[in-house]
């Protein structure tokens, strides 16, 4: 089967500002429950993902262009680039924001806890 990629915008993504393009690679069905998110994901400028928890789960981040600040579960804000993975383990929190005036695009997976 080849298909298109599935988009979805979200408003205030986990609590955050502005608009997120979710671009599911696989959906939730498809990933057979194995993980709830497959997706390569667009921070819209200005925008961010709220800061939030993962329960049961965790979710890498690959940032594949654009720049942005993460913050990580201790509250550590770094700035990401193009390369660099960002890893929340399970039970931990994090958020993402795009504070320039370009998309920033990543591959995000939430996989959950076996």
């Amino acid at each position: 089967m080849i298909r298109k990629t599935i988009d979805e915008t979200v408003h205030n993504a986990r609590g955050g500002e502005g608009s997120v393009v979710f671009s599911h690679i696989l959906t939730k069905e498809e990933l057979m429950g194995h993980a709830n998110v497959y997706a390569k994901v667009t921070v819209k400028p200005h925008s961010s993902i709220g800061y939030h928890q993962h329960v049961g789960n965790t979710e890498p981040y690959y940032i594949l262009s654009g720049k942005g600040i993460f913050t990580d579960n201790d509250g550590t804000r770094s700035e990401v680039g193009p390369g660099d993975v960002c890893v929340i383990k399970v039970g931990e929190s994090h958020g993402l924001e795009n504070n320039t005036d370009e998309d920033l695009v990543m591959i995000a997976l939430i996989i959950n806890e076996g």
